[in-house]
């Protein structure tokens, strides 16, 4: 992990910290406590409300293929994902109706929150993120690995850095402007969509695609003759993200986060969507 991301980390927990202190507050005082299932919350006031859904709906980024995002499990259909699932019981907690948009990419999200065009997802909160989106403290931490064919040279991340290896990533990510820096000899091919990067693995267009693992592990089950590698190359830190200027916000937001890790609403999230490749505990690299 990076310096910047060290001290992202730093800065977005100690954001949680100052919220955590709000909410003793509340409860000194004679509030009720704060319940992430309930529709009535003290803290929630009509200005935070209008600030996290401006349009009066809360509009849900989500891109198709990764369990922290949206995944539709076959035949039923049904979807599932961190950030569509989040979006929801946020939006029953401010009380508001949720319309869920779908991109291609998690770029497209980024982008759009940028935009406020996009009210909230759920994504790696980079420093580089952190310049134009605001987050709340990471609540899953994600290895980064590679996906390769079971008989492929590469046995560990070390082997991708060579002449000829083609490396995919998916187009606008964090992992693409990473490993672009880190490798040198590799040849990088930003894909469209993970539909697109799991087309190119089975036509042998690719030689091995590196995202975080709970992206590989969804690729992998829906190939034939592939791995994920045991080691990882980094970590992601995924927290809630909102448009900048809202940050009035954060607060409420923060405890929402919070409550939802504490009463097991994560831990059902993370179970329905079939999410793996989390560390047990955060690690700070």
């Amino acid at each position: 992990m990076s310096i910047n991301s060290m001290r992202l980390i730093q800065r977005i927990c100690a954001v949680a910290l100052s919220s955590s202190l709000l909410v003793g507050a509340l409860l000194v005082s004679g509030c009720a406590s704060f319940n992430a299932t309930s529709a009535s919350v003290p803290s929630l006031t009509p200005q935070i409300k209008n600030t996290l859904a401006p349009t009066g709906v809360l509009r849900v980024g989500v891109y198709l293929g990764s369990p922290t995002s949206l995944v539709r499990v076959l035949p039923s259909g049904e979807s599932f994902g961190i950030a569509l699932e989040l979006g929801k019981a946020l939006g029953q907690q401010l009380g508001v109706p949720v319309q869920v948009i779908e991109f291609p990419r998690v770029a497209e999200v980024i982008a759009a929150i940028k935009d406020e065009k996009v009210d909230v997802t759920f994504t790696n909160a980079t420093a580089a993120r952190a310049k134009e989106i605001d987050f709340t403290a990471p609540l899953v931490q994600l290895e980064l690995g590679v996906l390769v064919p079971i008989h492929s040279s590469i046995r560990n991340f070390g082997d991708v850095d060579k002449q000829g290896v083609r490396l995919g990533v998916s187009q606008g990510s964090s992992s693409q402007s990473v490993l672009a820096q880190r490798l040198q000899q590799t040849t990088i091919v930003p894909v469209p969509s993970l539909e697109v990067a799991a087309s190119k693995l089975q036509s042998n267009e690719l030689d091995a695609f590196a995202t975080n693992k709970g992206i590989l592990f969804e690729l992998n089950e829906k190939l034939s003759g592939f791995q994920v590698l045991q080691d990882r190359w980094g970590l992601e830190n995924l927290a809630i993200a909102i448009p900048k200027g809202r940050q009035d916000a954060l607060p409420f937001l923060t405890v929402f986060a919070q409550k939802v890790r504490e009463n097991g609403q994560l831990d059902l999230m993370i179970k329905r969507a079939g999410l793996r490749g989390m560390t047990s505990q955060l690690i700070t690299e």
